[in-house]
């Protein structure tokens, strides 16, 4: 049998598609080879990694809320609301409004009606408070 005599542009056009689907072959094998270096397991991230990616919802049922001077205080641990909720009123709001709003001893006294040393007081004796109840409160090595 002869064999078919192809033109010179036949063999042209065969030899371009070669090449075309030769170097499409070479960027697919780049293209996964990039994929495979940048990828990472789930399982090989580090824990500082693991927490970029993860959220914790937050929900106001989950949190306690204490207001003064229509200023809300919002404490997600139970054990240090408990701690909190066992102050007086006024130490409460005290701290609410050092904490919340940022204001100093003078802003606080003039608007809860006691003297600047007053405020400071209560504060520091407040806060002494919360930090040995909360201390008695957790557990050893914790």
């Amino acid at each position: 049998m002869e064999a078919i005599p192809r033109n010179y542009d036949e063999c042209r056009f065969d030899a371009f598609c070669k090449s075309v689907l030769r170097n499409e072959a070479h960027n697919y094998r780049r293209g996964l080879k990039r994929q495979r270096d940048r990828l990472v397991s789930i399982s090989a991230l580090s824990q500082a990694d693991m927490d970029k990616l993860s959220t914790v919802d937050h929900y106001p049922s989950d949190s306690y809320t204490f207001s003064s001077h229509g200023y809300d205080l919002h404490i997600d641990n139970e054990l240090v609301a408990d701690a909190f909720a066992i102050l007086s009123a006024q130490t409460q709001s005290i701290l609410i409004l050092r904490f919340v709003l940022d204001l100093g001893d003078a802003e606080i006294g003039s608007l809860v009606g006691m003297s600047r040393s007053a405020v400071q007081r209560r504060r520091r004796k407040a806060l002494d408070e919360l930090r040995n109840k909360l201390t008695a409160l957790m557990p050893k090595g914790g």
